[in-house]
């Protein structure tokens, strides 16, 4: 399935982490954790890190300071894409998307649904694109984020994997800007 053109040069991505939850602190932040461990594994950086609570204002500041960072490149979140009250996440997405990449959360549901089945439909995850930034939202479980990284954001976030990949568009995220000024 996934292939890496190892004759291409590995270009690492600056990615901030944030963990959205009422409950976590930096001492049980598993999902964060996890994450932050497979970025750096994979090469890349883990360029900023913060927990947030379940609240779209406070989500979509951070959100908004770390798209205007010409130092990140990926922002992902892990948390608040449920479906009960206090699950705004993607409310706070759709604050700063310019645009969606549907397939993300497609892709996402249809790998989770051979772990977990139809509970998989409670998952609002999202991707998209803000300001040549790209933001992904995963749920709050470890096991989410493993596979959305393993399965997903790994490769897509590799400038080798074939036939395509996110890296190699972000010099062109922001072309409508460029044409309109």
């Amino acid at each position: 399935m996934a292939r890496l053109d190892e004759s291409r040069r590995f270009i690492p991505v600056n990615i901030a982490v944030l963990t959205v939850s009422d409950t976590r602190s930096a001492a049980d932040d598993t999902s964060g954790d996890a994450l932050v461990a497979r970025i750096a594994a994979a090469g890349h950086h883990v360029a900023a890190r913060a927990i947030e609570r379940d609240e779209a204002d406070a989500i979509e500041r951070i959100l908004r300071r770390w798209i205007a960072d010409p130092a990140i490149d990926v922002v992902i979140t892990t948390g608040g894409t449920g479906i009960t009250g206090r699950d705004v996440t993607p409310e706070a997405f759709d604050r700063v998307l310019e645009k969606r990449i549907e397939g993300f959360g497609e892709l996402f549901r249809m790998l989770s649904y051979q772990k977990i089945g139809t509970s998989t439909m409670q998952s609002r995850a999202v991707g998209g694109v803000a300001h040549g930034t790209y933001l992904f939202a995963l749920p709050g479980s470890t096991g989410a984020v493993k596979d959305a990284w393993d399965d997903i954001l790994l490769w897509q976030l590799d400038n080798r994997h074939r036939p395509c990949n996110l890296v190699e568009l972000m010099p062109r995220l922001q072309e409508h800007r460029r044409a309109a000024g």
